[in-house]
């Protein structure tokens, strides 16, 4: 009942303002300025305000915020894991399984085409270590290239 005496004093209130601006020839001012003024009374007539109060003194509703709160956390949070990890389920085992099909194989030469004419050779005999120092840095490379199926 204190609600809608408020909204309507508030709607009045901005009725005489927009006249005021109206009578200083700022009539375009005065049209926003009335537009504004004519909201609230507007929400008392609908109901709005009536449902708004009953709402805010209602502990299911607050308890339904929680819930929809929660909801938009974990929605948030699930599309930020999404998009970190490279899109959905679906894409990524897509992703995964074109890798195996394009990946070299490990004594090949050349990347496998999939399924091919010619039959796998078989792995070459590593050559035997040189007494060099440098093969250390080679072998950190060729473990990486490995690693991403080069």
């Amino acid at each position: 009942m204190i609600a809608e005496t408020v909204c309507s004093a508030v709607s009045a209130a901005g009725l005489g303002i927009a006249a005021v601006t109206a009578y200083r020839k700022r009539f375009l001012t005065a049209a926003r300025i009335a537009a504004y003024s004519l909201v609230p009374i507007g929400l008392v007539m609908t109901g709005v305000v009536e449902w708004l109060a009953d709402t805010a003194f209602s502990p299911v509703a607050w308890a339904g915020f929680g819930v929809l709160g929660v909801a938009w956390v974990l929605f948030m949070t699930t599309r930020a894991v999404e998009r970190r990890r490279g899109g959905t389920r679906k894409e990524r085992k897509e992703a995964r399984a074109a890798t195996q099909r394009d990946a070299v194989a490990p004594g090949a030469s050349a990347p496998s085409l999939g399924t091919g004419s010619r039959p796998a050779a078989a792995p070459a005999a590593k050559p035997a270590k040189a007494s060099r120092g440098g093969d250390d840095d080679f072998s950190d490379i060729e473990a990486i290239l490995k690693k991403h199926g080069i």
